[in-house]
């Protein structure tokens, strides 16, 4: 509760702030490095046994963004992301009818547009501007199937291709350094939080959420 009471005085101070000169606009890319969380889950009884979980790989990411300074402090901001992601999936399970398990490798790919609002520590015309930052928009995840390394008994395979659209949550820090003309360097590191559309086609289906970690560099132009 202190944590939300603070953001909600930081953002009010935000909006409460200098007005913006006249509508100053930016546009940018950022490209870098997606991690996404693993997940896993087993079901252990005494005549039956399940256990599955899939292991992402690190994969690369793209931000391209515009957005307005509307306050000497604060920014709204239109994101479109991608990133891609190799994925292993197993699972193994044990019973009366005896034992099957799968191993499959597997692509996915996350496209989302997210809207934020970006809270800068410092003016617009300072040199080194620090930020925070927290939005909402639609992620969608693809994933197809790329081998099936190896498969004992019938088990219950994933399809070779899936596909969810859901609400993801977005919070991030940044800084952005001015070169001069209008150009800045910006790095960010944000997180996408929302549901996980890989857990629920595990069996037996996972039950976390899909993290989305992002190391993203890059540039920003204002007009």
């Amino acid at each position: 509760m202190k944590a939300a009471r603070w953001t909600a005085v930081v953002l009010m101070a935000a909006l409460a702030a200098s007005p913006a000169r006249g509508g100053d606009f930016y546009v940018g890319a950022l490209g870098g490095l997606a991690t996404l969380s693993a997940d896993g889950r087993s079901i252990l009884a005494g005549s039956a046994s399940q256990v599955s979980l899939y292991k992402p790989y690190n994969g690369p990411a793209l931000n391209i963004f515009a957005g307005w300074d509307f306050s000497e402090y604060a920014s709204l901001q239109a994101n479109y992301i991608w990133n891609g992601n190799d994925l292993d999936l197993v699972s193994t399970a044990y019973g009366p009818s005896g034992a099957t398990d799968y191993q499959q490798a597997r692509n996915s790919h996350q496209s989302s547009a997210i809207a934020d609002l970006l809270v800068y520590m410092r003016k617009r015309d300072s040199r080194v501007r620090p930020y925070l930052s927290g939005g909402a928009g639609l992620v969608y995840l693809r994933s197809s199937e790329e081998a099936l390394n190896v498969v004992t008994g019938s088990p219950a395979l994933p399809p070779e291709e899936f596909s969810a659209t859901h609400l993801g949550l977005r919070v991030a820090v940044g800084i952005d350094v001015r070169l001069g003309d209008g150009l800045s360097f910006r790095y960010s590191f944000s997180e996408t939080i929302s549901p996980n559309a890989i857990s629920s086609e595990l069996s037996p289906p996972g039950t976390r959420g899909l993290k989305n970690f992002q190391n993203l560099f890059g540039l920003v132009k204002h007009f």
